[in-house]
């Protein structure tokens, strides 16, 4: 039976999808204002996790992600610019779907983006005001957060004990639980705006950050449906106004599940650019970090654990996925007499597997396991007694255990940017401009790709 720690309950509850078989989650997605940091892909990595085992235990998943592409900060450093909010958002949301491909990280169904959702956003917000839940002052409207007795279940606090300010409103998205005010769910047009507004039937202006996801989940998946994530700073004050909006304007309960993942700290500390100890994911390829193992570094640690970051635990990650990948083309050339006992072993590695799963996605119950049997193999190898028939039934469970980490499987797809850059340095070698070639190979590296040169002409391969 699964079993997942809610946040709403703060205890571990055994797992029933609303409709048997199928699961429909939400998952807070970046906003695009700049390049997403490895702490963000942590987040990412565990949703990443979630989806594929749920895949795995046979249940039909529909997942979304939203893109926020219009909220406070996007306005403050788009307005530092010559561009549009669409040309300033795209080159980021480009970047992140480019990510999420180089770290495996599986797509969601639907990605809705705020700005092409406006209309649902003020229809919500329409019928909050109907049903008393909200109220216009000076143009903007705010969510009356006295009207819902229940707001502060997810975070735990009582609101009527935290000090409130003289006006008893807050039109920042991002606050913490000593500033718990009404907050707004639309936000008058100010010059500081700029040229990003909609003329709609509440205003001249744009939604709040907290509408744009309630919104967005309940039509893609309904208004109730079965789990929502994020991080943890996500649970105050983001996912604890989605709740008082939605079950506001619904009178239902909104999410069933709802899983937080903690924190990343690099090398014990919160991450800083003051500190260099900032990373996002090509800074880390750059470098020359793998993007298997900076997946399986993501991973490795239990969501909701905090996570110490270090480039020593990369390299760790890196050797751990190269163990595995080693082992797997061990199996290849295997010619043992076959006096082994696998079928047995197979089935015990397995059951830890699934049953460390099981347990709120313990993957260091099911990595252990999965090495264990390395070993165990390994030996068995060692000592002529797995024969080939045995090799391939090894295999084929390593493969099966790779539908959810997704560090093995080799891609074999090279982008258009990469195909491109091979054909500049061969032509460079042909000029014998081998400094240009050489600089063309290094930034092939830091897209995940190296060359191999041959009499035949050069190839690429993932690194």
């Amino acid at each position: 039976m699964l079993r997942f720690y809610n946040t709403m309950t703060r205890q571990k509850e055994d797992f029933h999808p609303i409709e048997p078989g199928k699961v429909n989650m939400y998952t807070c997605g970046p906003t695009v204002y700049n390049y997403p940091h490895i702490g963000n892909y942590r987040a990412y990595m565990f949703e990443d996790l979630l989806r594929r085992y749920l895949k795995y235990r046979h249940y039909q998943v529909t997942q979304v992600m939203n893109l926020t592409d219009v909220e406070d900060k996007i306005i403050r450093d788009s307005q530092q610019t010559s561009m549009t909010l669409d040309a300033f958002t795209q080159q980021y949301k480009t970047a992140f779907f480019e990510d999420l491909k180089t770290l495996n990280i599986e797509a969601a169904e639907v990605y809705p983006e705020a700005t092409t959702h406006i209309p649902e956003m003020v229809d919500m917000i329409q019928t909050l005001l109907e049903r008393g839940y909200a109220y216009e002052a000076e143009g903007s409207i705010y969510y009356r957060i006295d009207r819902f007795p229940a707001y502060g279940k997810l975070a735990h606090f009582d609101p009527s004990e935290l000090q409130r300010g003289a006006s008893g409103r807050i039109d920042i998205d991002e606050y913490d639980k000593d500033d718990v005010h009404d907050f707004a769910l639309w936000k008058v047009w100010s010059p500081e705006d700029g040229d990003i507004y909609w003329d709609t039937a509440l205003g001249r202006g744009r939604p709040g950050w907290h509408i744009e996801c309630s919104a967005m989940s309940m039509k893609y998946l309904g208004s109730h449906f079965d789990i929502h994530t994020g991080g943890e700073d996500n649970i105050f004050p983001h996912h604890e106004n989605e709740i008082a909006q939605s079950e506001a304007a619904t009178g239902e309960r909104f999410v069933n599940y709802w899983l937080h993942c903690r924190h990343l700290l690099v090398d014990n500390q919160k991450m800083s650019k003051s500190l260099g100890n900032f990373y996002t994911l090509r800074d880390l390829l750059e470098r020359g970090y793998k993007p298997k193992g900076l997946r399986y570094a993501l991973l490795a640690t239990h969501y909701r654990q905090p996570m110490n970051f270090t480039l020593e635990g990369i390299s760790g990650a890196e050797n751990a996925v190269q163990r595995l990948l080693d082992f797997m083309n061990t199996l290849q050339t295997t010619d043992g007499d076959g006096t082994a006992e696998v079928s047995a072993l197979l089935q015990q590695t397995q059951t830890r597997f699934e049953e460390s799963l099981d347990d709120d996605l313990n993957i260091a119950g099911a990595l252990g396991a999965i090495f264990e049997m390395v070993r165990e193999v390994n030996r068995a190898i060692a000592d002529r007694q797995l024969s080939p028939d045995d090799a391939e039934q090894v295999s084929a469970l390593m493969h099966r255990f790779d539908t959810v980490l997704g560090v093995l499987a080799e891609d074999d797809a090279v982008d258009d940017r990469a195909e491109a850059l091979l054909l500049e340095r061969q032509e460079a070698r042909k000029q014998r401009d081998f400094a240009r070639a050489d600089a063309i190979r290094d930034e092939l590296q830091s897209l995940g790709y190296t060359v191999e040169d041959s009499p035949q002409g050069s190839r690429l391969k993932r690194l």
